[in-house]
């Protein structure tokens, strides 16, 4: 007998790493993930107003990041449009403000924000007042903001919120807070804290029955002071004695409907104070004030990037349908394991199995589970607020790290290669250019010597591209004409998004309008350098003579340069949008040259670059939906409060799903798209079928 060689426990252990542990250890991962963010709206609610209103961090560019939800930096236009939109559907607009000089500032921020040129008031400042009560109303808006002074939760304050219980029309939205006089004036003693907590609870009845008539009430916790900076009577005032009184009003107001607002005192401290020592800064009550409304207006104005507060989209009738048609598969599928399995177990014939038995082919109807499985992942991502989500944010290193990462890995090369693989976006454009050129006369081998001898006809083909320019630049010039064609039905649904617009696609459409062209214009350029010599790319040795290598070589510098120092110093979002359509072709051009100039560079690529280069079309569908988050607005948060752990592993996930999808879709795509027309013809029909009264169903039509 021959000896068995046992294999070591590192050579087993590198036998595991391969594609499909991978994806394993994946699949493990989400469902641990899923259970602890069930275990999260289990303890904390699925309502994001809490984790709006408690808690959150100051992101590296001074912007105020909530946890776990999505935060929408409100303009004037956009905060006058929510209330617009509220008072046109009969909603009056009220705000109340009741506390002391730090609540009005915040009150005075607030108004400022929603203030016209036509309006502004600058007949008082933003310090103390120690004034009557005064309110600033906008008619148009159906808007009225009230600030009312109470240093302290005192008699003023209960009688208030009772009238409050007992209006006709109270306030939408009622912020409350306790001054710091009474820190000025009294040593903080259990007495009083006791004392406070008992007038504390004489707001609560008025708060429940607010509450039930859809009142938001919120009780703004004290802010810290600078005690370096405080002066005169302010000298009394201790952090140690604000915490107290805080920890006084969780204790009570938290068993009432009242929503305790911390966030605004963690902004605070980030932002840091002015020179007395108890102002709020500018940058706090501009934080402060976001957060009120996107409390307010996020979940009627549907932003893309303001999750906080809004609810997720309802599931649609179409939803459940292919949801249904997944588990009928998983179920079939579960059915036939373990039909198969029960198999195996019955009689052998002779008491003797084949020890290499044919591997059956891939079950299509099991391919449909998995993807069935894959794409509930995708719907938790996407279209819940069951995992969080926050604001994407990049820093000078989150542009450098990757560039250096992949430029190590690209020193790496391990094959030798002299072919390409390109995988199309299937996209509007893709549609187009087929269309265009599946027109006659075409460029074939059997067609070349009667083109060379009527040389007319590759006047029809320059047409066929001025045709496609000439069309790609009236859609641009004429805006109008352009939102006449993609808002036609029945496509019109392809374009738009939820709120009907198509100002999204438009944009996208701008900046990526040329690519085709300069493509084309690249390849024709490429093959006239090929047909007069100018390059030579059939071996081993650099593209071009040295001297026109060295001159591109630059050129490809130069134009890399020039890019990057325009992504750098390009501040206007429409200007930039606008450069970037002509000039897109410089980077890509660049590199091209660089990667193929030299022989020894052009010969080898990475094998890692090329096992995603295979998976290209599936990283690209499924990174806004598992990767980032809300249209590309944000990014999917599977590990709260730990961004750098939670970008490794969600971009992990990101890619074993796009592998795995692929592999799916090639065990599908025969069932789907058969090499026989006529079944492709019966499928096709099938399709439609079933797509035309789901298109009628949801106005398509």
């Amino acid at each position: 007998m021959g000896s068995y060689c046992k294999k070591s426990s590192a050579e087993w252990f590198i036998e595991q790493l391969n594609v499909e542990n991978a994806k394993l250890v994946a699949f493990v991962l989400v469902i641990g993930f899923i259970g602890y963010h069930g275990i999260l709206h289990l303890r904390y609610g699925p309502d994001s107003c809490t984790w709006l209103l408690s808690s959150g961090r100051y992101k590296g560019n001074h912007e105020w990041q909530p946890y776990g939800c999505m935060l929408h930096r409100y303009s004037k236009t956009d905060a006058r449009r929510c209330l617009r939109y509220l008072a046109f559907w009969g909603k009056y607009n009220s705000f109340a403000f009741i506390g002391d000089a730090r609540l009005e500032q915040l009150y005075e921020y607030f108004i400022g924000v929603l203030k016209t040129r036509h309006d502004m008031d600058t007949s008082y400042s933003t310090v103390d007042h120690h004034m009557p009560n005064y309110t600033y109303e906008d008619h148009k808006l159906r808007l009225s903001v009230t600030f009312i002074w109470s240093d302290d939760v005192s008699k003023t304050m209960v009688d208030q919120f009772r009238s409050w219980q007992h209006s006709d029309r109270p306030p939408s939205v009622i912020v409350a807070t306790t001054g710091l006089q009474l820190l000025k004036t009294r040593n903080t003693t259990d007495l009083l804290i006791e004392e406070y907590k008992r007038n504390l609870t004489h707001l609560v009845q008025a708060i429940d029955s607010l509450a039930a008539r859809n009142t938001q009430v919120l009780w703004k916790l004290m802010e810290a002071v600078d005690a370096t900076k405080l002066k005169n009577d302010d000298k009394r005032i201790s952090n140690a004695d604000i915490d107290s009184y805080n920890r006084a009003a969780v204790e009570i107001l938290s068993h009432s409907a009242a929503r305790l607002w911390g966030s605004a005192r963690l902004v605070s401290l980030g932002a840091g104070e002015l020179d007395s020592g108890t102002v709020l800064s500018s940058m706090a009550l501009r934080h402060s004030a976001q957060i009120l409304l996107n409390m307010f207006c996020n979940d009627h104005m549907n932003f893309n990037d303001g999750s906080c507060c809004a609810l997720p989209e309802p599931y649609t009738p179409l939803q459940l349908l292919t949801f249904a048609l997944f588990l009928l598969c998983a179920v079939v599928s579960i059915v036939r394991l373990i039909w198969q399995w029960a198999s195996t177990l019955g009689p052998r014939s002779g008491g003797y199995t084949s020890l290499h038995q044919p591997k059956p082919p891939p079950s299509p109807v099991a391919a449909l589970a998995r993807l069935g499985m894959i794409m509930a992942y995708f719907y938790l991502c996407d279209r819940t607020n069951f995992f969080m989500k926050e604001n994407k944010y990049y820093s000078e290193w989150s542009f450098w790290l990757p560039v250096g990462y992949v430029f190590a890995l690209g020193l790496f090369f391990t094959d030798d290669s002299r072919s390409s693989n390109f995988i199309p976006l299937v996209s509007f454009w893709y549609t187009l250019m087929f269309v265009i050129f599946a027109l006659p006369p075409h460029i074939s081998p059997a067609s070349s010597h009667t083109m060379e001898s009527k040389p007319y006809q590759y006047l029809y083909i320059a047409l066929k591209v001025i045709g496609l320019l000439t069309i790609v630049t009236v859609l641009y010039i004429s805006e109008v004409f352009f939102q006449k064609i993609f808002v036609t039905r029945p496509w019109k649904a392809l374009f738009v998004n939820s709120d009907d617009d198509i100002h999204q696609w438009w944009l996208r459409w701008k900046q990526d309008r040329y690519s085709m062209t300069f493509g084309i214009i690249f390849a024709i350029a490429y093959l006239l350098a090929q047909r007069y010599n100018l390059l030579n790319d059939n071996n081993h040795s650099n593209l071009f003579t040295p001297g026109i290598s060295l001159s591109a070589t630059l050129l490809a510098f130069i134009g890399l340069g020039s890019y990057v120092t325009f992504t750098f110093f390009c501040t206007n979002t429409y200007d930039c949008n606008e450069i970037h359509s002509y000039v897109a072709f410089l980077p890509i051009i660049s590199y091209i040259i660089l990667r193929n100039v030299s022989g020894a560079l052009r010969m080898r690529h990475s094998s890692m670059f090329a096992w995603f280069g295979t998976i290209t079309l599936e990283l690209f569908a499924s990174q806004s939906h598992i990767w980032l988050a809300a249209d590309t607005h944000g990014v999917l948060v599977l590990i709260p409060s730990a961004p750098i752990l939670n970008l490794i592993l969600t971009s992990y996930i990101f890619v074993c799903a796009a592998h795995e999808i692929h592999k799916l879709t090639a065990v599908i795509l025969p069932y789907a798209v058969p090499d026989d027309w006529k079944l492709v013809l019966r499928n096709f029909a099938i399709f439609l079928a079933i797509l035309v009264p789901i298109g009628i169903h949801d106005g398509m039509f």
